[in-house]
């Protein structure tokens, strides 16, 4: 496991290698933001982006969600993985926010995760992106990366990571750190190809270690 200034420079480094890092979900509010971070459960950031612009055209308003057929708003999404399921849950949470909230989305965490489709790590990102309040989110990259380095356990659940990062990470760090972490795990770090001959945190990474002695490189 590594250590508070081992740490310190693998936030550093990756600082460096991604200083632009920030959710790359289109969107211009945060029920946008929302309806995209929904989307993207189990897709990628970039398919979401391709069915989104069309979407968000039509549909700016909760009630533009409730008033429109499950069927049509499944045709529209249809691209994405899980688009029924999803469908559902994005009418769910649109009547929801009319009923509950006078068509906005909530701030505070503890009352976005009651809105369907809505867990931990959506919660999480749009508090965070949306209100500029301090969160990690945990996607697979985030996970991926903090367990390869070692920051947390292999056997951690998502819950133990995210709790993991926010005891080892300031708090003021938190939200680009979950930004820095997703770009170093879906274009450096990657879970089938990881970039470990030309990685500048490979002294530090086990896995990384690991890999390369497979191949018969010694590090």
């Amino acid at each position: 496991m590594l250590n508070k200034k081992e740490i310190e420079h693998v936030l550093y480094t990756m600082g460096e290698m991604f200083p632009e890092a920030e959710c790359e979900l289109t969107h211009s509010n945060p029920f946008e933001l929302t309806i995209a971070v929904v989307l993207s459960a189990q897709a990628t950031d970039a398919l979401v982006n391709k069915v989104t612009p069309k979407l968000f055209e039509k549909y700016k308003t909760p009630e533009d969600y409730v008033s429109v057929s499950l069927e049509e708003l499944e045709q529209d999404i249809k691209s994405i993985g899980l688009y029924r399921s999803k469908a559902k849950n994005i009418k769910k949470l649109s009547q929801s926010l009319i009923e509950n909230y006078n068509g906005e989305i909530p701030y505070e965490r503890d009352e976005l995760v009651k809105l369907a489709g809505v867990g931990r790590k959506t919660a999480n990102v749009v508090a965070s992106v949306a209100f500029d309040e301090p969160a990690i989110a945990v996607d697979t990259h985030v996970e991926r990366v903090s367990k390869r380095l070692g920051i947390c356990r292999w056997k951690d659940s998502v819950l133990e990571v995210e709790k993991t990062l926010m005891r080892k990470i300031p708090k003021e760090q938190w939200s680009v750190t979950h930004h820095r972490l997703i770009f170093f795990g879906r274009y450096h770090c990657k879970a089938q190809s990881p970039k470990c001959d030309e990685c500048p945190l490979l002294e530090l990474c086990r896995e990384g270690k690991k890999r390369m002695k497979k191949r018969g490189v010694i590090v």
